[in-house]
């Protein structure tokens, strides 16, 4: 869940919130995810499949519904991969700036530098080939990096709480008076289901669970995660502003690493930083790319698209085809460069809600005659109403903060890709479903 975001485009979130605004917004965002969460924990516990959105939407709606829920969830995780593939260029040109040479081309008046560009290709060489070995090295991978980032996360923060001052967060929000507080909070909010789009993955890893593992402990797995990645996201813009004036870095373009470093007048406390956003960048990449990777494989082994995708590799054990396909994918978006950055993360919020909301309005059809109390009807019926929220904040034009012309086109782009990857086979699937 928890990538480079809080390093490379705080700038973003304050200019969109300001400190209390930006605060509030992914608070508030991780509460009204929970619902979201609870909803898939009783769906992974009754239904543990590799295909997650497309095993419950086949349950219920028809074949056409199951493939564009999964295409747009392949969606949600598959463009966190390019971005964290150009993120990894832009952060070793902070320690490296030598990587700002060689240009190769313009995109959105964003330069490509070829260096980078290298960087971003063999980070996604070493994550396709981590993911090809097999599951478990993926996950020992994804627990070593999760760890070092909250031990470098924990000195960080308590350096800025203990050595900051409340007085640089004024003003607390973007815009003046009670409606810019709450325009503010809202152009946040409008962003955190990508920065928090992560939780659900647990799903896809289902069949792959140990043997024995309580079926109960993934619902509770996606909620605390939903909790732990609010809070994260809130201590690190407090801490930022705490210790450097919020409108400074705005006008400034500086990340995180540096309004620690001129701040503390330290170089040795940004490097610690530009550590834990590396490891932070290596973990989402992985968990994303196995969600991905999964998902694809579940879709092709459904014939929801090409079944070349279900292919399992004899000896890993592994989805190689949909690794392979991914791996393509993320290369040709990494292609695209920091251009990329900002509007990616405003499709990926709607792709995720498209997701989530199909996966709530399954649960709730599904327990509609169910009177067993408890069943989850009313938690996936405010799920459902979070997600539609959430669609309706991108696509409604009135809305500030929608869609603008890129979103669409990059939009659009996904849904032709997927229309040809499917050929139609959803047309032939059966609406039982299954494997």
């Amino acid at each position: 869940m928890v990538g480079v975001g809080w390093l490379v485009v705080m700038d973003d979130w304050l200019a969109r919130g300001g400190p209390a605004g930006a605060m509030l917004g992914f608070a508030a965002g991780g509460l009204l995810l929970l619902p979201i969460a609870a909803s898939y924990g009783r769906l992974v516990r009754d239904i543990p499949d590799a295909g997650a959105e497309v095993a419950y939407t086949e349950r219920i709606f028809p074949p056409f519904a199951s493939f564009g829920t999964g295409w747009f969830m392949v969606l949600a995780y598959a463009i966190v991969c390019p971005w964290e593939a150009v993120a990894i260029g832009n952060l070793l040109a902070r320690v490296f700036p030598a990587l700002n040479s060689y240009p190769l081309y313009v995109v959105a008046g964003k330069t490509i530098f070829a260096p980078r560009l290298a960087a971003g290709v063999l980070l996604t060489a070493l994550i396709a080939v981590v993911n090809f070995r097999g599951i478990h090295p993926s996950g020992r991978f994804q627990t070593v990096t999760t760890l070092g980032l909250l031990a470098c996360f924990a000195v960080f923060a308590a350096l800025g709480f203990s050595r900051g001052s409340p007085d640089r967060l004024a003003p607390l929000f973007a815009r003046p008076g009670t409606a810019g507080a709450l325009w503010s909070m809202l152009l946040v909010a409008q962003i955190v289901p990508y920065f928090m789009t992560g939780f659900e993955s647990v799903a896809k890893g289902s069949e792959e669970a140990r043997v024995g593992f309580d079926p109960r402990d993934f619902g509770r797995a996606m909620q605390r995660a939903v909790l732990a990645g609010a809070l994260f996201y809130v201590l690190i813009i407090g801490a930022v502003c705490f210790v450097y004036p919020w409108r400074d870095l705005v006008t400034g373009h500086l990340g995180t690493e540096a309004a620690f470093a001129r701040a503390f007048g330290s170089r040795a406390i940004g490097q610690l930083i530009l550590v834990a956003a590396f490891l932070s960048l290596l973990k989402v990449f992985n968990g994303n790319f196995v969600a991905a990777s999964r998902l694809l494989y579940a879709m092709g082994r459904r014939r929801l698209v090409h079944p070349g995708l279900a292919w399992i590799h004899p000896r890993f054990g592994t989805p190689a085809v949909a690794i392979g396909l991914l791996a393509l994918l993320t290369v040709a978006g990494a292609c695209v460069g920091d251009a990329l950055l900002i509007p990616v993360t405003e499709v990926g919020s709607l792709a995720a809600a498209i997701g989530w909301c199909a996966a709530c309005l399954a649960l709730f059809i599904r327990q509609r005659h169910s009177a067993v109390r408890g069943s989850g009807r009313g938690v996936a019926a405010l799920g459902a109403a979070v997600s539609v929220a959430i669609i309706v904040m991108k696509v409604v034009p009135a809305v500030p903060g929608s869609f603008a012309r890129n979103e669409w086109i990059a939009l659009g782009g996904w849904v032709a890709l997927g229309l040809v990857l499917s050929g139609g086979r959803w047309r032939t699937v059966d609406d039982g479903g299954g494997r």
